[in-house]
């Protein structure tokens, strides 16, 4: 199948993305320890299906980090004009983690522009986390605070790819090697103090999810951390109309340990709409 990958100058920075297929366009969003490659096992799937197009969130993976001159910026603005270089006038979002965050973003900014969300392992701009239950964050920071990358993969990989409940022997070791690949990426990038953050969306799109009118189904694993489990159970009660679906033995990198029945899920819903 032909595929296409590229950087689009656009919003201050360099995107790299990949698009293949034809039809409408599904734009895939990683999370916060991966990049583009985290849908490896989708890309050519949905491309058989849709015009698909992933692509490197600024400071991850292939696309440039920030610097201290860099001007105040917005994530969803960064999408927006990606999409526009695309020549992408109306697209389904599916986002895993930040990316869902992200995906919800965009949506409430540009409403006109979405026609499905799937908020994969969801986060959501202004859910704050319970912190006495995400008991490794502190050990996390610790590690990369004195250069100890390698122990502060192993703890992410605990924690997110293998869950809080569940040995992370039970996690498939390819599917471990390559979130470990891409995390690892991610934390060994230099990176400069005083950085700008992106701009953060007011009102909070938690406070918002009832203005959500396009079709949106949920995903999650049964073993992902419970902050993630209640933003699932957030968008299910208060996105009118969402489907929340949970699929059995997998936490936050649920569509690479089941990459079959994600597809799937993900496949049947698109077709319904």
């Amino acid at each position: 199948m032909a595929s296409a990958s590229g950087v689009a100058e656009v919003n201050g920075t360099r995107l790299r993305y990949d698009v293949a297929g034809e039809g409408h366009p599904l734009v895939l969003i990683h999370g916060g320890l991966e990049d583009r490659r985290l849908w490896d096992d989708q890309f050519d799937t949905f491309a058989q299906h849709y015009r698909v197009i992933r692509y490197d969130v600024r400071g991850y993976g292939e696309s440039p980090l920030e610097t201290t001159w860099t001007r105040t910026y917005s994530l969803g603005q960064d999408l927006y004009e990606l999409l526009r270089f695309l020549e992408v006038e109306r697209t389904y979002i599916l986002g895993l983690s930040m990316g869902a965050a992200l995906a919800v973003d965009f949506l409430l900014t540009h409403p006109g522009m979405v026609d499905a969300l799937i908020p994969v392992a969801p986060g959501l701009s202004g859910y704050e986390f319970v912190e006495n239950e995400f008991p490794l964050e502190t050990q996390i920071e610790g590690a990369l605070a004195e250069g100890d990358i390698p122990r502060a993969v192993d703890l992410t990989l605990q924690w997110w790819t293998a869950g809080p409940h569940r040995p992370l022997e039970e996690v498939n070791p390819i599917v471990r090697d390559r979130v470990r690949e891409m995390t690892l990426h991610n934390f060994e990038r230099p990176d400069e103090e005083n950085v700008p953050q992106p701009e953060a969306m007011e009102p909070r799109p938690m406070s918002r999810l009832a203005e959500i009118a396009a079709p949106t189904m949920v995903v999650v694993g049964d073993q992902d951390v419970r902050d993630i489990q209640r933003v699932a159970n957030l968008l299910e009660a208060y996105v009118t109309g969402a489907r929340k679906v949970v699929i059995p033995d997998t936490a936050h990198h649920l569509n690479m340990e089941r990459p079959d029945l994600f597809n799937a899920l993900v496949l049947d819903f698109l077709s319904t709409l």
